[in-house]
């Protein structure tokens, strides 16, 4: 099991560690390991309590500097209170920081997958977070939800728990939307339910639960369960492991199962511009699992060269794939539209390999 707990659980609205909340999680993590479960914890709270630290009356900064400076203040700070928490009980935490980059590259990510087993296998509850003090971009794209997802295909997880000051995901925003109820079960992931998820939450955090939602399209994409649950409830990791009903919103796994390269396509890399294309190409796109090739391209924008992460949108403009690209920009816009027998020598026909193509809708 992956458990993710936020920063408006981990640390109160003025910064200080809530160290209730974590030693009620410490003690069920040690019921659960009791049972036979193995737990991975990703926390929040960095940069919240290295703000406190500082004793400044100042707003939170939202500069990618001062965040990874002020993570630097709090990440050590944090790791104290986790390792009081779980020492108290007998268990011990081992810290492990992660950047986009351990996704990106397959021996790091096997290397990364490794380490967090033989954690496992030694009895530790691995502690992950960002690595904010370093890695800009997973400051600047958000936060550990997605983090969280995507350690918990790293690990092979059947579950992932995404703690959070919410019972879970409503029918419409229950501060704004008399009448919202929660929702129990989702069997897939719409643009429906996407859109029911709202913005951002608490100014503690850096995520709401619209990046709660992409979380669970991330787990449940390859395979995990998810469930979305408050942190304050009593027993919440026990309900949720055992499939207590009314927990939280329970995710039920996708029926396709995206190996780790796609998934890594689909949600773990940028991308750096967009490849509109014909309706012709997008059906084969989509109903044949063709490979893209440049007769399809009607145009494209960013700045990509080969083997960046693109966008691939309809001639309507909505977006409904993501691949790696075998061609520069100016390369596809070029030649877009173009046959392979129309193309000189040294450009390739095919824009985005099947294999390096992730539909998204």
């Amino acid at each position: 099991m992956v458990v993710k707990i936020g920063s408006s659980s981990v640390a109160t609205a003025d910064g200080l560690v809530h160290t209730a909340a974590l030693d009620a999680l410490a003690a069920e993590i040690a019921t659960l390991r009791s049972e036979g479960y193995r737990v991975v914890v990703v926390t929040s709270g960095a940069i919240a309590v290295g703000w406190r630290s500082l004793a400044t009356a100042d707003e939170r900064p939202t500069d990618s500097v001062t965040l990874q400076a002020v993570a630097a203040l709090g990440q050590h700070r944090l790791m104290r209170h986790w390792d009081d928490a779980l020492g108290a009980r007998r268990m011990a935490a081992g810290q492990v920081l992660m950047a986009p980059l351990d996704f990106v590259h397959r021996r790091q990510y096997l290397h990364v997958r490794r380490t967090l087993e033989r954690l496992l296998e030694l009895g530790v509850v691995p502690v992950v977070n960002e690595n904010d003090t370093v890695a800009d971009e997973e400051i600047r794209f958000g936060d550990n939800d997605r983090l969280a997802a995507l350690v918990a295909h790293l690990v092979r997880a059947q579950l992932l728990v995404v703690l959070t000051d919410t019972p879970g995901l409503y029918t419409g925003d229950p501060r704004r939307t008399a009448g919202a109820s929660l929702i129990e079960e989702v069997l897939y992931i719409d643009q429906e339910l996407e859109r029911a998820a709202g913005g951002p939450g608490s100014a503690v955090g850096s995520g709401g639960m619209a990046s709660k939602l992409a979380a669970a399209k991330i787990a449940t994409w390859s395979g995990v369960e998810v469930v979305i649950a408050d942190a304050a409830r009593p027993g919440v990791l026990a309900a949720a492991a055992h499939g207590v009903a009314g927990v939280g919103t329970r995710f039920r796994p996708d029926r396709r199962r995206l190996p780790a390269r796609k998934l890594w396509i689909a949600f773990a890399v940028g991308a750096s511009g967009t490849v509109v294309v014909d309706d012709g190409a997008r059906r084969a796109l989509t109903e044949r699992g063709t490979s893209l090739l440049l007769v399809g391209v009607r145009d494209a924008s960013g700045s990509f060269g080969a083997d960046d992460a693109v966008e691939i949108a309809g001639e309507d403009g909505a977006v409904f794939a993501k691949g790696l690209t075998r061609l520069s920009m100016e390369q596809v816009v070029a030649w877009a539209g173009h046959r392979s027998d129309e193309l000189p020598d040294g450009v390739s026909a095919e824009v985005v390999h099947r294999d390096d193509l992730v539909i998204l809708q």
